[in-house]
């Protein structure tokens, strides 16, 4: 068979199953979006955007180089020590995604004779990471501490051990409790990280996450974040101790080998933290459309699993039955995308809603009404 025929025969296998992807062209003029994680709506604010083309003016539109060689930026150095100070963590080293952030990370740190024990709903960067890495993985069912601690003891032998988890899981809208995680990590002698891609911004007194909310600001041995999500540009972080910082510079071939992240992107993360710091009413406004969402939603009867914050899953189980769901709100005027396997689990296809701050709560009303007749035409 050629390569091309072969490549057909499994895109035809996906479509019978109803599991084929496409891209498809987002239409702000045509739908209200409630399938982005551009949850504080900063992507459009006037200072993040001022502040992106004056840097564009200033360091043109690329770095040129690997930070390495060439591409090391001020604007680098500046956002690195405000990532950390709004992190409370005592450094932090940008990556060119958040991707490259968990990969570069994972694979630099865990050697060969460690184990790394992954929640089973990690996102794919974290499951990628460990696969790439010399250390053996395991995985644990999803939030299941005594499970995890069952494995901890098991991996006694192993020279580190590393609990590797989202903070906010980014399919199931659900929280890891980082306290008894943190908790059960000192108690066995195991090392910690967390993916705070999701909740950076988001949770936390002040949007510094959930290392913020449950009171862990530098006590998380590695915190990995992205800029891409509330802080409405691109390009991943990883946070912790300076010697952790250095260590991934001289070790990180996805830091090394990778040209440095574009300067007007980092101005605009770095104007983002300022926004997200200085108008506390951006996120209070976000929790108040969560609530208002959630709670028509439970009104309605749908199943949206132990999740809470903006991500909220819509769990219909059945792949046709969702695609029609994601069809019918298209019609609405509505878009919000149908989750499938492999990205979720088989017979847990859902709708997966993202709730925003600039969400207006006449958007807010629509997206129920429509919910609402989807769920009897298709009951």
């Amino acid at each position: 068979m050629s390569f091309s025929r072969e490549l057909g025969a499994d895109l035809k296998k996906l479509r019978a199953k109803k599991l084929d992807r496409a891209l498809t062209l987002s239409d702000p003029k045509r739908f209200i979006n409630f399938s982005s994680n551009n949850y504080l709506g900063l992507t459009t604010h006037p200072r993040v955007v001022s502040e992106t083309v004056r840097a564009v003016r200033k360091w043109g539109t690329g770095s040129g180089a690997s930070r390495l060689v060439s591409g090391n930026l001020e604007i680098h150095s500046l956002l690195e020590e405000k990532i950390a100070r709004f992190k409370k963590e005592e450094s932090s080293l940008l990556f060119s995604s958040g991707y490259l952030a968990n990969l570069g990370a994972l694979t630099a740190v865990a050697r060969e004779g460690d184990v790394l024990l992954l929640d089973r709903l990690n996102h794919a960067s974290l499951i990628d990471a460990a696969k790439l890495s010399k250390a053996k993985f395991w995985v644990y069912p999803h939030a299941d501490l005594k499970a995890l601690s069952g494995l901890l003891d098991r991996a006694k032998p192993f020279r580190r051990r590393w609990v590797v988890t989202d903070a906010y899981f980014s399919m199931d809208g659900d929280v890891a409790n980082l306290a008894d995680l943190r908790a059960l990590c000192r108690q066995k002698n195991a090392l910690l990280m967390i993916d705070e891609a999701h909740s950076t911004g988001v949770f936390g007194k002040n949007g510094g996450g959930l290392t913020e909310h449950f009171g862990l600001s530098g006590e998380v041995d590695i915190v990995m974040g992205t800029l891409s999500k509330a802080l409405a540009s691109s390009g991943g972080f990883i946070a912790g101790p300076q010697a952790l910082k250095e260590y991934l510079v001289n070790h990180a071939r996805e830091f090394i080998y990778t040209t440095a992240p574009v300067p007007a992107a980092s101005a605009a993360a770095l104007a983002a933290i300022e926004v997200v710091e200085e108008e506390p009413g951006l996120r209070e406004e976000l929790w108040r459309n969560v609530t208002l969402v959630r709670e028509g939603l439970k009104a309605l009867g749908f199943d949206l699993l132990n999740s809470q914050g903006p991500i909220i899953p819509i769990v219909l189980g059945n792949t046709a039955r969702t695609l029609d769901f994601e069809a019918f709100l298209m019609k609405e005027g509505i878009l919000a995308p149908a989750i499938r396997p492999p990205t979720v689990p088989a017979g847990t296809d859902r709708i997966r809603i993202s709730i925003m701050a600039t969400h207006s709560k006449a958007e807010l009303a629509r997206l129920l009404a429509a919910l609402k007749k989807a769920r009897k035409k298709y009951e």
